[in-house]
């Protein structure tokens, strides 16, 4: 016989999830935080796949690993050309 229990089980809120952009500068400053340079370990990351180039301090891998590699890149591709007035 199974037993039930009357008991409510209550649910966390899942936050709300960020943007690439925010996503990028908080996994930068934590990058920076750590002394790494992260023109480098994010281009690691972006060409390997390999999570290890980000670290996990401040939870920024996890951050990072939110987003599949292609929308990184094609976020960080139009913010250039934003910036370099390409339409």
């Amino acid at each position: 016989m199974s037993r039930t229990t009357q008991e409510t089980t209550m649910f966390t809120p899942v936050p709300e999830a960020k943007s690439v952009a925010e996503t990028i500068k908080e996994v930068v400053e934590a990058l920076k935080e750590k002394g790494y340079n992260p023109i480098d370990q994010l281009a690691g990351y972006l060409l390997s796949g390999d999570p290890t180039y980000v670290t996990s301090y401040k939870d920024a891998r996890l951050k990072i690993r939110r987003f599949e590699r292609y929308e990184l890149i094609e976020a960080l591709l139009q913010n250039y050309l934003k910036d370099q007035n390409v339409k």
